[in-house]
This record gives C-alpha cells, structure tokens and sequence, in this order.
C-alpha cells in the first residue's frame, strides 16, 4: 500500500515538491553560509519525493549550531513553507480520495519548519537513529 501511495503521491505532487526543494538547496549552496540549509533542502526534498514509510525523528547528538541555524531556517523560509504545506494539505483532504496526500503534506510541516537536528528513517524503525 505505501508503495502504491508513494507511486500516485509523485505523480501528483511529490516531483514538483522534490524540484522545489531541488532548486532551493543549490541556489542556497552557492554561499559557504548556506550550504548547511541547503542540505537540509536537499534532505526535505528527497522526503518529499517518497514520504510514505518515512517519518522524521530529532538527532540527540544535534547541538547549539542545528538550534541556531532552525531559528534562521524558521524566520527567512521556514514559515512560508509550513503555510505553502498547510494551504496544500487542506487543498487535498477536500476529497475523500485526497485525505492520505494531505496528511502527508501535513507530515511534512515539522521538518520543512526546523529542518536542521533530524533525521529521516523508515516508520518500521523510527527509534534505530535515537
């Protein structure tokens, strides 16, 4: 089932989310500052191309930088892109046959919000990372 989900999810979304993203983590790559978000970016993205079976989960080992660098994340792009998942998400639960894409837009909102300090692994193992 989660492949069938994850095979429609990119069809219908989940490329253009992955090109966003894509597009975002090389334009922040440019500077020395930047290349931390845009890794972030490019692990968002690649989130966002396949998210069902995957879930986020923090990094204990993540410090004061990953805490600095969210609040950053958060005020310059972070807010824009839990609104942009949130407007899509609801967009998607208006049909019955939309409710599993739009919750995982909304599954999306915490890590597209304070990208830096998780990590993505597989739902049959989200305590293997801990």
């Amino acid at each position: 089932m989660k492949t069938l989900l994850n095979l429609i999810w990119l069809v219908l979304s989940g490329f253009w989310l992955f090109l966003g993203y894509l597009a975002a983590g090389v334009l922040l790559c440019v500077t020395v500052i930047g290349i931390p978000f845009g890794i972030a970016a490019f692990r968002i993205g690649v989130y966002a191309l396949w998210p069902f079976g995957r879930t986020t989960v923090e990094r204990r080992d993540a410090g004061a930088p990953s805490c600095v660098g969210n609040v950053l994340w958060l005020v310059l792009a972070g807010w824009w892109l839990v609104l942009a998942h949130i407007t899509t998400g609801i967009a998607l639960c208006v049909t019955i046959v939309g409710i599993p894409f739009g919750i995982a837009n909304f599954k999306l909102i915490p890590v597209s919000l304070f990208p830096l300090g998780r990590e993505i692994v597989p739902t049959d193992q989200p305590f293997a990372a801990r």
